[in-house]
């Protein structure tokens, strides 16, 4: 068995809090140049263009220098470049920082901003906001929340402690409590416990509950209700995919705004930002594995279809 090698430090700057795209070439292969590896492997850049970058000189080696058209291929060789990233539509609602020292960065996210990059959202996002923002290039995320979710995300500054932080939500020794909006349903008996096992396959949007051992347990409690709505607190135990918004969906008082649960909905278009999902990370407490400083942390934001709910109607 080959051995992994840590990679070198990337040779290129972030651009925009956007980490360089790192390659590396197999050990085993055919290819008399790296381009045409590249060429093979990045098929979805589009005709001519790894050969435009090359020319271009913006692929470059672990040193930083640029990889020549005709290099030849070599098992193991690390290349980075920039990929030029699809226009994105800009979230409108500002990201606030709720606590920052030496170690940590605790974000209070806005709905419709990505905690990381993934897929189509690169730069439309809480960690390439941030590092951009506080000059903190080595930022890293301790967990996420989901794209419609708002509240509060945990921000690690030195890579070598990110480990430590994410072990506590590993072992669930971070206390968290979400609100959520939902409607009110006098007959549901609450508090209570639900239990159940969710399974959330690679591809398809929406999770489910299935049959087997529960991995998936929140705590739901009604804080308040008026009229048709009411006011959910969600203390989760774990930590499944959309488990929030399953297990809500399955007591019958699926959350207001919901895309996924309890049917799937068309995409809405990406510039709507009407409607939010009406569920917020609003707090989050842990000891400090590295300060041994206890932390309690808690969203100023407000879920719409609540404080505001004739703002919320109109957004219909």
């Amino acid at each position: 068995m080959r051995r992994r090698t840590q990679p070198p430090p990337a040779p290129l700057p972030q651009r925009d809090g956007v980490d360089p795209v790192r390659v590396r070439l197999p050990f085993d292969g055919t290819w008399a140049t790296v381009r045409e590896h590249l060429v093979e492997r990045l098929t979805g850049a589009g005709p001519g263009v790894i050969e435009s970058m090359l020319a271009s000189g913006l692929i470059v080696d672990a040193g930083g220098r640029p990889v020549a058209p005709e290099a030849p291929y070599e098992p193991g060789m690390f290349v980075w470049f920039h990929r030029e990233l699809p226009p994105e539509v800009p979230v409108p609602f500002p990201l606030e920082v709720v606590h920052r020292d030496e170690h940590i960065v605790v974000a209070d996210k806005p709905h419709f901003l990505a905690t990381t990059p993934r897929g189509s959202h690169v730069a439309q996002t809480a960690l390439a906001r941030l590092r951009h923002g506080l000059d903190l290039p080595a930022l890293s995320a301790a967990h996420r929340l989901d794209r419609l979710t708002a509240g509060l995300v945990l921000f690690v500054v030195r890579p070598a402690e990110r480990g430590a932080y994410q072990t506590l939500f590993r072992d669930r020794q971070v206390r968290k409590e979400y609100e959520a909006v939902a409607p009110y349903d006098p007959a549901l008996a609450l508090p209570a416990t639900v239990r159940s096992r969710i399974l959330k396959e690679r591809g398809v949007h929406a999770a489910r509950e299935v049959e087997g051992e529960p991995n998936a347990v929140t705590r739901v409690e009604l804080a308040a209700h008026r009229a048709d709505l009411g006011l959910y607190r969600l203390t989760p135990e774990t930590g499944q995919t959309h488990q929030l918004r399953v297990h809500l969906s399955a007591l019958g008082v699926p959350i207001l705004g919901d895309p996924l649960y309890p049917r799937v909905l068309p995409p809405a278009p990406v510039d709507d930002f009407r409607r939010p999902l009406q569920l917020l990370a609003r707090k989050l407490e842990f000891t400090d594995p590295v300060t041994g400083v206890e932390h309690s942390f808690r969203s100023a934001r407000t879920l719409e279809a609540w404080s505001s709910p004739e703002l919320w109607a109109a957004g219909q």
